[in-house]
């Protein structure tokens, strides 16, 4: 699935690990990613967080898409951070899921908190 993730490859998004229920992916922050207050745009900190989601979520095979997804920013994160988003599946019920993501820098601080809700749905992935 992340091979075919042009979205995520194209922002130098790498993927880390993965394993079932569990995913971490990283990412640096560019010039382009800083907004007019000199920190990283949100948009970019939750794709992050939305992206290891993704790779926790479909883990497990079928092919499984958010549902919903909230984010809560803790610190800001600066251009050069390395951000570094860990996934860990919280439960999976049926065809529903619950994914927490903690977005942190280099250095261990935390940068965000991400909670996704997942739904498994019929079909091939693209």
């Amino acid at each position: 699935m992340f091979d075919a993730d042009a979205a995520s490859r194209s922002l130098g998004i790498e993927l880390v690990s993965a394993a079932e229920g569990a995913a971490e992916a990283r990412m640096r922050v560019t010039g382009a990613m800083v907004n007019g207050h000199a920190i990283a745009h949100g948009g970019y900190v939750f794709l992050l967080a939305d992206t290891a989601f993704a790779l926790a979520c479909n883990s497990h095979g079928p092919v499984t898409v958010a549902a919903g997804g909230e984010i809560t920013f803790v610190r800001p994160a600066r251009e050069g951070d390395l951000l570094i988003a860990r996934a860990t599946e919280r439960t999976r019920y049926g065809r529903s899921g619950i994914y927490d993501v903690t977005v942190s820098r280099e250095d261990g601080e935390v940068v965000a908190e991400f909670r996704g809700r997942s739904r498994t749905v019929n079909g091939q992935p693209g």
